[in-house]
């Protein structure tokens, strides 16, 4: 039952989906304990603070044990960033796996448009899980020469609350399972720090991903249509999603559209005239006088 109901709320959109699966961690983690987590629901989410500074100055320590600063990864792209903990048995792994999938479907790349940057909830949890963790991401992402680009960190209690109050990630420890209640999705932010956009779920769209790094970036990576696309999509924040926007999409079709006519017009009279060049004149007949 709980296998279906997750494959279900994968279909769902924005916050719908984001409650749903919330519902199931907290509610299928103990039976024994089930109505006291329901109680607590009010005490997870993902809040959305668009255009808030990241506290970049945090230290965690990275999947080799070095300690490292949470800025060592800003400066130049755009980062994903995800709050899971390694060693979850329900939701983080399909959050991890989920946006895997999407990154592998962008010809974007890890460590060359962006950075991928994952934080342990759990303070108990170690660099080892976490070099652990990373290799299985890897070979799911299937990326030869993108090592770089995935950073798996873990630290104290006190700097992973802060970065998840910083980026609204609201969480809870369940000392009878001993398992993390939490939200699931992802958070992209810019090369700066600034959270730009949020997607709920464990499954995401290439392209909402590919338009949100896009804008993130200020437009530093992507192509001439990823542009015409930003024109005519409108992200979301209640939904997490991009939208089609009506009014611009009918500007960009009329623009099309005298393009075309215009493109129409031009060839038709250059065909005209050479075909008028090409055609041999005709002389005219001499009319001899009436007798």
């Amino acid at each position: 039952m709980m296998t279906r109901l997750l494959k279900y709320s994968r279909h769902l959109g924005g916050l719908a989906g984001a409650a749903l699966l919330l519902f199931l961690v907290v509610a299928g983690a103990s039976a024994p304990v089930r109505g006291q987590n329901l109680s607590r629901l009010g005490q997870i989410g993902l809040e959305q603070r668009l255009n808030h500074p990241l506290p970049l100055e945090l230290e965690f320590r990275d999947e080799a044990g070095r300690t490292v600063r949470l800025g060592d990864y800003f400066g130049e792209r755009p980062v994903v960033l995800a709050l899971v903990y390694y060693r979850c048995p329900q939701l983080c792994p399909m959050v991890l796996t989920g946006m895997v999938k999407s990154l592998r479907t962008l010809s974007f790349e890890a460590g060359q448009e962006f950075e991928v940057v994952t934080v342990s909830i759990d303070p108990s949890e170690t660099p080892e899980i976490a070099a652990e963790k990373k290799r299985l991401l890897l070979r799911q992402y299937d990326r030869p020469g993108t090592e770089a680009g995935w950073h798996l960190l873990t630290g104290e209690e006190a700097a992973i609350q802060r970065l998840a109050e910083a980026v609204g990630f609201r969480y809870f420890y369940d000392p009878n399972t001993k398992l993390y209640a939490h939200a699931a999705g992802l958070m992209l932010a810019t090369p700066e720090g600034r959270l730009a956009r949020y997607f709920y779920g464990i499954e995401h769209s290439g392209r909402d991903l590919r338009l949100g790094l896009v804008e993130a970036s200020q437009n530093r990576i992507g192509s001439v249509v990823d542009q015409v696309l930003l024109y005519c999509y409108h992200y979301d924040p209640t939904t997490g999603k991009y939208g089609l926007v009506i009014m611009n999409t009918l500007r960009v079709a009329g623009l099309a559209t005298v393009l075309a006519l215009g493109i129409f017009l031009v060839v038709s009279l250059r065909r005209e005239r050479r075909q008028a060049r090409a055609q041999p004149s005709v002389p005219s007949e001499k009319v001899e006088p009436g007798c």
